[in-house]
């Protein structure tokens, strides 16, 4: 319901000032694609100015979207990774759960032998 309210909150004043925008830039205007010849280009679009630069927008929302897209791509294989580990340990959990054997405990009478480490070398 709150979602609802918000977006008519933002959509209608958006709707409103696209349409004033749209009424207020009616003019046609010739969009050369030519850069050799001017007076009769060999590629060219006549259109409104609104409908020009409401295009422009759109483009320019989709190249910035696939850039942080591409952007983003190393996070997204990293999290493609860590599922499929996450879902291989998983598996291991449940395996050793299911097997009924007992947890493997060192017993405190025999602790480990601890790592001897020689200086370094200068």
């Amino acid at each position: 319901m709150v979602r609802k309210i918000l977006t008519a909150v933002i959509a209608v004043p958006l709707a409103i000032v696209i349409v004033a925008f749209a009424v207020a830039n009616r003019q046609i205007v010739k969009v050369s694609l030519d850069p050799f010849s001017t007076s009769e280009p060999a590629a060219a679009v006549t259109l409104p100015l609104f409908a020009l630069i409401i295009l422009l927008l759109i483009v320019g929302v989709l190249i910035g979207g696939l850039a942080a897209w591409l952007r983003q791509g190393k996070w997204r294989h990293s999290a493609r990774r860590l599922e499929r580990e996450l879902r291989e340990l998983r598996r291991k959990v449940d395996a050793l759960e299911g097997s009924g054997g007992e947890p493997a405990i060192i017993p405190e009478d025999h602790p480990p032998e601890r790592l001897q480490l020689r200086p370094p070398a200068r």
